[in-house]
């Protein structure tokens, strides 16, 4: 990285010139350019429209929320005790908490299955931070919150689709 003052050629990632001392920390930071990465990096989620999603309560059966998720045709559910968030359930958390044990599902509550304290979202945050909190955090639904509107859900194909349709 070439210091804007001295022109030092410094080692990329560092925050000063090893030359002349220079703040270099604002020089790569990367900026909306155009089309796809524009796209990316300056549209906030409100824009994808996320769809509601479906809830229940922590005491729902898995059975009957495994039913409502393959009815909607959704691959996770959120958890809402009263207006607050508890948890969600995804078709992840089916497989690798309900494969190879004995359960009874109709009696077994989502409660204990279930992931507590997902990631969230708010409207405002922008479609590269949530592409980010879902590579780092090896997500496929995140839960999108905020005041005044129902709970919703940002997910991969979500994210796919509106690019599909979107980027230039």
């Amino acid at each position: 990285m070439i210091c804007p003052d001295c022109g030092h050629d410094n080692i990329g990632g560092e925050d000063t010139c090893g030359h002349c001392g220079q703040d270099l920390r604002s020089i790569d930071i990367p900026t909306p350019g155009t089309g796809l990465q524009r796209t990316i990096m300056a549209t906030p989620l409100r824009d994808l429209a996320p769809p509601p999603a479906l809830t229940v309560s922590p005491r729902e059966s898995v059975a009957r929320v495994v039913r409502l998720m393959r009815e909607g045709r959704q691959g996770s559910v959120l958890v809402m005790e009263g207006n607050e968030l508890a948890g969600i359930f995804t078709e992840r958390d089916a497989l690798l908490r309900l494969t190879g044990k004995p359960h009874d599902l109709e009696t077994l509550q989502v409660s204990q299955v279930m992931t507590r304290d997902p990631k969230i979202l708010g409207d405002e945050d922008t479609l590269a931070y949530a592409m980010h909190c879902m590579a780092v955090g090896n997500y496929r639904h995140i839960p999108v919150l905020g005041p005044g509107r129902p709970p919703r859900f940002i997910s991969v194909r979500g994210v796919l689709r509106y690019l599909n349709e979107h980027a230039q």
